[in-house]
């Protein structure tokens, strides 16, 4: 029996394509944080990480993910030239908007946050599962099938097909044209 290499368990990339990691699911846009708090990342057991391990807390989103979302004040509102209000009224209406925004953002991730990382953990775990346990080796099952098929069709295609275009062939070569 073959070793089993257990760093490495996909070897021949067969779902290189998935990505489940924590960064490549979820992400922050710059504006909109949740608790600062730092939080451990997830233990790799095969490779005994240490709790030093963080996630960033200042770039939330680092595959870019939610780089269409525009949230800081910025990004929603602006005066334009010759339309300009009193300059404390603009200055406070930047403090209550970043206020808003971060009270709002903060306890909803409290309330619901935890929640629906779980919920979405699960779904990608559930997912995962399935193409590495089903859809894979369905996948492969599929190609030998395949290919057993395109051997049957190409000795079809030769023993009927490949004598009628050969006469065909031979017969149109004798044809001439004659420019005059």
């Amino acid at each position: 029996m073959a070793d089993i290499d257990l760093n490495r368990r996909d070897p021949n990339d067969l779902n290189s394509h998935i990505k489940v990691d924590f960064e490549d699911v979820l992400g922050e846009p710059d504006g909109a944080h949740s608790f600062d708090k730092k939080i451990p990342s997830h233990t790799d057991v095969e490779s005994k990480a240490t709790m030093d391990d963080n996630i960033n807390l200042d770039k939330r989103d680092p595959n870019d993910l939610n780089s269409h979302i525009k949230v800081d004040f910025e990004d929603v509102l602006g005066e334009p030239d010759g339309a300009h209000s009193f300059d404390k009224v603009w200055i406070f209406s930047y403090k209550c908007y970043r206020c808003g925004l971060g009270c709002c953002y903060k306890l909803l991730t409290l309330l619901c946050g935890l929640c629906i990382a779980l919920y979405w953990g699960c779904t990608f775990a559930c997912l995962t599962f399935e193409h590495v346990w089903c859809w894979t080796p369905y996948m492969r099952c599929f190609s030998i099938f395949a290919g057993a098929c395109q051997k049957f069709i190409g000795i079809l295609m030769n023993c009927c097909v490949a004598p009628i275009c050969e006469t065909c062939g031979l017969f149109f070569s004798q044809i001439t044209v004659h420019n005059k």
